[in-house]
Protein backbone atom coordinates (compact mmCIF):
# COMPACT_ATOMS: atom_id res chain seq x y z
CA UNK A 1 0.00 0.00 0.00
CA UNK A 2 1.07 3.16 -0.42
CA UNK A 3 -0.36 7.14 0.02
CA UNK A 4 0.75 9.89 -1.91
CA UNK A 5 -0.44 13.26 -1.89
CA UNK A 6 -0.11 16.34 -4.82
CA UNK A 7 2.09 19.02 -4.11
CA UNK A 8 0.93 22.60 -4.64
CA UNK A 9 1.35 23.25 -7.84
CA UNK A 10 -0.84 19.95 -9.09
CA UNK A 11 -3.52 21.10 -6.46
CA UNK A 12 -3.43 24.85 -8.14
CA UNK A 13 -3.87 22.68 -11.59
CA UNK A 14 -6.65 20.37 -10.50
CA UNK A 15 -8.68 23.58 -8.98
CA UNK A 16 -8.12 24.77 -12.47
CA UNK A 17 -9.15 21.65 -14.21
CA UNK A 18 -12.37 21.64 -12.19
CA UNK A 19 -13.76 25.20 -13.59
CA UNK A 20 -12.86 24.64 -17.19
CA UNK A 21 -13.48 20.33 -17.09
CA UNK A 22 -11.47 17.58 -18.39
CA UNK A 23 -8.93 14.68 -17.32
CA UNK A 24 -6.97 16.46 -14.12
CA UNK A 25 -3.28 14.37 -15.51
CA UNK A 26 -1.35 15.32 -12.51
CA UNK A 27 -3.84 13.35 -10.62
CA UNK A 28 -3.27 10.97 -13.25
CA UNK A 29 -0.06 10.76 -13.00
CA UNK A 30 0.16 10.14 -9.17
CA UNK A 31 -2.67 7.83 -9.21
CA UNK A 32 -0.29 5.54 -11.67
CA UNK A 33 2.64 6.09 -9.26
CA UNK A 34 0.69 5.30 -6.22
CA UNK A 35 -0.43 2.17 -8.14
CA UNK A 36 3.32 1.21 -9.72
CA UNK A 37 4.20 1.38 -5.71
CA UNK A 38 1.67 -0.66 -4.49
CA UNK A 39 2.68 -3.27 -6.75
CA UNK A 40 6.23 -3.07 -6.37
CA UNK A 41 5.70 -3.38 -2.52
CA UNK A 42 3.44 -6.39 -3.52
CA UNK A 43 6.32 -8.16 -5.00
CA UNK A 44 8.69 -7.57 -2.41
CA UNK A 45 6.31 -8.79 0.16
CA UNK A 46 5.82 -12.00 -2.06
CA UNK A 47 9.49 -12.23 -2.61
CA UNK A 48 10.32 -12.13 1.04
CA UNK A 49 7.55 -14.50 1.85
CA UNK A 50 9.72 -17.40 -0.86
CA UNK A 51 6.73 -16.70 -3.03
CA UNK A 52 7.21 -17.75 -6.37
CA UNK A 53 4.23 -15.88 -7.82
CA UNK A 54 1.05 -13.55 -6.61
CA UNK A 55 -2.43 -14.49 -7.97
CA UNK A 56 -5.49 -13.25 -7.89
CA UNK A 57 -4.02 -9.41 -7.63
CA UNK A 58 -6.39 -6.95 -6.95
CA UNK A 59 -6.24 -3.14 -5.85
CA UNK A 60 -8.11 -0.81 -3.55
CA UNK A 61 -7.98 2.54 -3.60
CA UNK A 62 -9.35 5.78 -1.93
CA UNK A 63 -8.98 9.41 -0.48
CA UNK A 64 -8.06 10.59 2.74
CA UNK A 65 -9.23 14.16 3.08
CA UNK A 66 -9.01 15.99 0.04
CA UNK A 67 -5.83 15.86 -1.33
CA UNK A 68 -4.51 12.52 -0.22
CA UNK A 69 -4.94 9.25 -1.86
CA UNK A 70 -4.05 5.63 -1.24
CA UNK A 71 -3.45 2.18 -3.23
CA UNK A 72 -3.27 -0.92 -1.75
CA UNK A 73 -2.69 -3.98 -4.46
CA UNK A 74 -3.32 -7.58 -2.43
CA UNK A 75 -3.66 -10.84 -3.78
CA UNK A 76 -2.43 -14.38 -2.90
CA UNK A 77 1.27 -15.37 -2.85
CA UNK A 78 1.94 -18.95 -4.02
CA UNK A 79 4.86 -21.36 -4.07
CA UNK A 80 5.11 -23.91 -6.92
CA UNK A 81 6.08 -27.09 -6.12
Amino acid sequence: MTTQSKNVFRDIGASLKNVVGGEVKDYTKMLNEARQASIERLKANATAMGADAVVMMRFDSGSIGTDIQSVAAYGTAVKFD
